[in-house]
């Protein structure tokens, strides 16, 4: 079994399991501010679950990659939005900060 460490915790999940859902599930938030009331709910599209994921994880989709490409985020940020990575193997996860946690 994978296991996702943030913030401190250590989290065994299924292989597959969506990162956000991983970390929702073990009361762990991956937003700032007013972006956990304020989010698209696992869509994909408001990128506020935006965190940098280094480990064993799925490509980014065209979901993923189109939002990526919106201020305030952008590719070379080298972020992951949360709602659609999913996990492979281990993976360490660092969430950053501004609202849609794009300074990491």
């Amino acid at each position: 079994m994978p296991t996702v460490y943030y913030e401190g915790e250590e989290i065994e999940c299924e292989e597959g399991a969506v990162l956000r859902d991983v970390l929702r599930k073990a009361g762990l938030s991956v937003y700032n501010g007013r972006s956990e009331q304020l989010n698209c709910r696992g869509m994909g599209s408001c990128g506020t679950c935006a965190v940098k994921v280094e480990g064993e994880v799925s490509e980014p989709g065209k979901k993923e990659k189109a939002r990526l490409w919106f201020p305030p985020h952008h590719p070379s940020h080298d972020v992951r939005l949360s709602c659609q990575t999913r996990v492979m193997g281990d993976v360490e996860v660092t969430k950053g900060r501004g609202l849609w946690g794009q300074h990491v």
